[in-house]
């Protein structure tokens, strides 16, 4: 490493020189933060790597195993710092924001740009969804050589990274970087087409040597209590997807709005989602923000500015006049007490309901020959990270498949 004993001299800054936070890694025996990581990236020897500034090398062992670290390096929650050893008795090595300035510097000297296969194969490919696991997928087997065509039913390509995720956490000019270069690979991504529905399903299987389908989870869980049918509660998805829409500059119908503006704003869930919503709640100029959660206070909580929260709290019912919300009724869980929250907008942030998903073998293959699932329509909902993994792992099952097949 450049310094063996430099997690003793210098402590974890997010804003500090990324060379001596990476001189932090201890280049563990046991790099439990490889281990943790769904895609193993090589952590110990990239943080070796940049902290004698060979960013380049560092960028190469990084794109070896990620597709997308640009995206896991500001939305993961990274598990791989959970599971640092340093964190025993120290702040653990800001491994995310490392692995975000490997890949930015990499974008910014030039080292990040298409490369197409050099032989192309005479398989085509279909892979259905444009989410992390769906791209992730699409672009290992372009790299391999196959003809890939990347269906979405939205009008762009990028799934929940597009709709799902408001710009102050993931600026869409940075997926849209991404796809530029994997367009220019060589990879077709069509919009507006909706497997099943106005694209038939045989014919796909009639046009593709192989089908891979990559849905993500949006099955979002109801709170089915008194006063649900209330006008002014919403799911925190269709939140979102709007206002992901507004930013992008679309004109929506004013009586479709889901707008927080002046208006008292409880949000029900108080995970990451929770947060989005509350967040977005508050750059859309709310009156208040209350955030509550069934769970109890976790030991480490992200800072919210302007949102109240409450822990330990079930939602009895709903109340309102004229058919539109006006609060809540609450219980506090450690000690049964009701209370009342006025409310004129509800965000339901419950997460999503584990739909029937494709039951695939070992090789990401279903009981159908050719056709294979990955990420959430396979797993069900579950990490970016684990996504990506879910859609290389399928690539490389399907690249096998097509290498036996005449």
């Amino acid at each position: 490493m450049g310094d063996p004993r430099g997690f003793l001299k210098i402590k974890r800054d997010p804003t500090g020189d990324p060379r001596e936070q990476a001189s932090r890694c201890m280049d563990c025996g046991t790099p439990y933060c490889h281990g943790s990581c769904p895609l193993g990236n090589y952590i110990p020897e990239w943080n070796d790597l940049a902290s004698g500034t060979h960013w380049d090398r560092a960028f190469e062992l990084l794109d070896a195993t990620n597709n997308m670290p640009e995206i896991t390096g500001r939305l993961c929650p990274a598990p791989c710092e959970a599971a640092c050893l340093l964190g025993l008795n120290f702040d653990p090595v800001d491994i995310k924001q490392n692995e975000l300035t490997i890949i930015e510097n990499a974008f910014k000297s030039g080292w990040v740009k298409p490369r197409p296969p050099r032989i192309l194969s005479d398989k085509k490919v279909a892979v259905v969804g444009s989410g992390p696991a769906g791209l992730s997928c699409a672009a290992k087997l372009n790299r391999a050589g196959h003809q890939v065509t990347v269906f979405e039913r939205d009008d762009r390509i990028g799934g929940l990274l597009r709709y799902g995720i408001p710009d102050f956490k993931l600026d869409k000019k940075i997926l849209d970087r991404r796809l530029r270069i994997w367009e220019a690979e060589g990879i077709r991504f069509v919009t507006k087409v909706n497997i099943g529905v106005n694209y038939p399903t045989e014919r796909l299987k009639q046009e593709f040597d192989a089908v891979v389908w990559t849905g993500g989870s949006r099955l979002p869980r109801d709170l089915n209590i008194e006063g649900r049918h209330l006008k002014g509660i919403h799911f925190a998805l269709d939140y979102l997807i709007q206002y992901n829409r507004r930013m992008a500059g679309e004109k929506l119908p004013a009586a479709e709005l889901i707008d927080a503006k002046n208006k008292k704003v409880v949000v029900i869930g108080g995970g990451d989602t929770g947060a989005d919503c509350a967040e977005t709640a508050r750059q859309q100029g709310a009156a208040s923000i209350t955030q509550i959660e069934i769970l109890p206070q976790p030991a480490v909580v992200k800072e919210c500015v302007g949102v109240e929260r409450h822990w330990s709290v079930s939602t009895n019912s709903f109340w309102g006049q004229k058919q539109v919300v006006q609060g809540l009724e609450c219980v506090k869980l450690d000690n049964q007490m009701k209370f009342e929250i006025e409310a004129e907008l509800v965000i339901l942030a419950l997460g999503f309901l584990k739909t029937d998903n494709l039951k695939t073998d070992e090789n990401y293959m279903t009981s159908e020959k050719g056709i294979f699932a990955a990420g959430d329509m396979r797993r069900g909902q579950s990490l970016i990270v684990w996504a990506i993994f879910e859609g290389r792992s399928a690539a490389a099952a399907v690249g096998r498949f097509l290498k036996e097949k005449k």
